[in-house]
């Protein structure tokens, strides 16, 4: 911006104070050689006008930087009578190339281009032809705007490439907290889906026996062995997912299509009918066997959990073509339901069907029960 200021650097300073002693050091050179040689310029009053133009024009370098394009232009006009300030019309359009658009600085170049052309009009020399003097004095200043272009091209590169470098730091730092909210997800899912369902058969078997104190002692010992045995295989079950904060999920145990028979079984033990009908063609791949496991296992635990003693029919039915169709559907419950606030369970299930490529429906049924159903890509 034109009339913009900052506070100047060390390394700015060094550089000021350098070209300011350089274009003095320049005007005394040639103005003392014009002087002791008598080579003054005619008529004889353009050389008091050549010295205060060059020390306007020294002067002036302090505050190119801030008035690039204004102080270009005065020095060009300058540069039209005056051959002291040669050199700070040399600097201010190299600054001029550096501090603003390469349009403007040829613009500026083009504009004052005719001050050139007057220059040698007024000041020949007589042992150099026209046509090379003005030649060189163009290539000059060529020379000291590309050079500044260069500068300026490559100024924008470094801030171009400091970007795209804090851009990149950003994402990837963007991209590791979405990971790790995925990793905690993850996490969250297994821990529901896996203690959710041992300890839902835990609570029906303990209020088993709180409601049936005068059972007979084969049932009590069955329910006791049962509530032993899904102690100790939610024990192991927890080891296993908390294993997920020292290895990848894909090195853990995990379930398969094969185990839904052991799990509707598991359920069928704890006092809950449960029918499993299967009529899946082919084999089924690991991860879509593993997602219609979670399903059921988290509507069985719902049914335990809001329909206690209601008849579950569980049905697979698929192929690599048409996908799988997972329906799990419970009557109305015919004891009091195990109290305890909303879980995340069919969100859970949502999410895990989604990352699946499937869809999830899930309502009350006209009998007053509940109808979970699913359909699962089949993974080619």
């Amino acid at each position: 911006m034109e009339g913009s200021a900052r506070r100047r650097t060390p390394r700015d300073w060094a550089v000021d104070i350098t070209l300011f002693l350089a274009s003095v050091l320049f005007g005394v050179v040639i103005g003392g050689d014009r002087l002791v040689n008598g080579w003054l310029p005619d008529p004889a009053w353009l050389f008091p006008v050549d010295v205060t133009t060059w020390v306007i024009a020294s002067v002036g370098l302090w505050w190119r930087r801030r008035w690039p394009v204004q102080f270009a232009a005065l020095v060009l006009i300058f540069a039209a009578f005056a051959e002291l300030s040669a050199l700070a019309m040399l600097i201010a359009l190299f600054t001029l190339a550096i501090h603003r658009p390469p349009r403007v600085t040829m613009t500026v170049f083009a504009v004052f281009l005719p001050t050139t052309v007057l220059s040698v009009v007024i000041r020949p020399e007589p042992e150099i032809p026209f046509q090379l003097l003005l030649a060189f004095g163009i290539a000059l200043q060529g020379a000291a705007i590309g050079w500044g272009l260069f500068i300026h091209h490559r100024r924008q590169l470094i801030v171009t490439l400091r970007d795209r470098a804090a851009r990149a730091e950003t994402e990837a730092h963007l991209r590791a907290e979405q990971v790790q909210h995925e990793v905690r997800e993850a996490i969250a899912r297994e821990i529901h889906d896996v203690l959710g369902h041992r300890l839902s058969l835990l609570s029906v078997h303990a209020g088993a026996l709180e409601y049936r104190p005068d059972a007979p002692a084969a049932d009590i010992a069955r329910a006791a062995k049962v509530i032993r045995e899904n102690s100790h295989q939610a024990l192991q079950d927890l080891r296993e997912v908390i294993g997920v904060l020292r290895a990848p999920v894909g090195e853990l145990p995990q379930p398969t299509f094969a185990d839904l028979a052991l799990l509707v079984e598991e359920s069928a033990g704890a006092n809950m009918p449960v029918s499993l009908r299967s009529s899946v063609v082919g084999e089924v791949p690991d991860t879509t066997g593993r997602a219609v496991y979670r399903i059921v296992q988290e509507s069985l635990t719902n049914a335990r959990r809001h329909a206690p003693g209601s008849e579950v029919d569980v049905s697979v039915s698929g192929s690599g073509e048409a996908g799988i169709t997972v329906a799990v559907v419970n009557g109305r419950s015919v004891l009091a339901a195990s109290p305890g606030a909303e879980g995340r369970g069919l969100l859970g299930l949502a999410e895990r069907v989604a990352l699946a490529g499937g869809t999830l429906e899930h309502g009350p049924t006209g009998a007053g029960g509940w109808r979970v159903e699913a359909w699962l890509p089949w993974p080619t």
